[in-house]
């Protein structure tokens, strides 16, 4: 038997497995699944089967399921399951990498590039540029830059903001034909590849 693809709309996967062995559509799935996470693709799996030893429950979790439910399973543990699995689930999570045009920042090595050219960042410069990359293309206000990149929950009445983003600017776009960084006015700033 070929695997279904979700059962249901929400972010888990179910597939079912009449088979008698774990070693066909169950583990083709989880295969599948496995594929996915290491292209970036997130989406947990579920198994359901009429199989229930231990051995069967241990093989499809290290196949890559993430939980297992045996035949005959009421509805409502089913839901409850796959809504804690769409509950572990963080689609938010941010990426390891950003890019922007020419522009590079890898959070994990802590270094900024434009046009292969290495870019020296403060440490809050660093945080207010990743903030401004994972929002690309949106406006982002100088509430969500105080409460996320200064941890602040109120408005000090001061120019730190515009300082920053200033500095950071002669930085990113010094130098540089096209403008990334820009300020959209009575808004906030947005970081977008272009000036259209």
């Amino acid at each position: 038997m070929e695997p279904r693809l979700p059962l249901t709309a929400t972010p888990a996967s179910t597939w079912g497995s009449p088979e008698p062995s774990m070693s066909s559509s169950s583990t083709a799935c989880c295969r599948d699944a496995t594929v996915s996470r290491s292209a970036g693709i997130r989406v947990p799996v579920l198994i359901l089967s009429a199989l229930g030893e231990v051995d069967d429950r241990v093989k499809g979790l290290k196949a890559g399921g993430d939980d297992y439910l045996t035949k005959p399973f009421a509805l409502t543990e089913l839901l409850a399951r796959i809504e804690a699995l769409g509950r572990r689930v963080s689609p938010d999570e941010p990426a390891t990498r950003y890019a922007v045009g020419d522009l590079v920042l890898d959070r994990l090595s802590h270094k900024v590039a434009r046009a292969g050219e290495q870019i020296a960042l403060q440490p809050r410069e660093f945080r207010l540029l990743e903030y401004l990359m994972r929002n690309a293309g949106q406006v982002v206000t100088r509430t969500m830059l105080l409460e996320n990149v200064w941890d602040y929950h109120f408005d000090p009445q001061t120019n730190v903001i515009d300082v920053h983003v200033s500095r950071l600017r002669g930085k990113i776009d010094k130098g540089f034909e096209k403008p990334l960084l820009h300020t959209v006015r009575g808004a906030g700033y947005m970081i977008r590849d272009g000036t259209g």
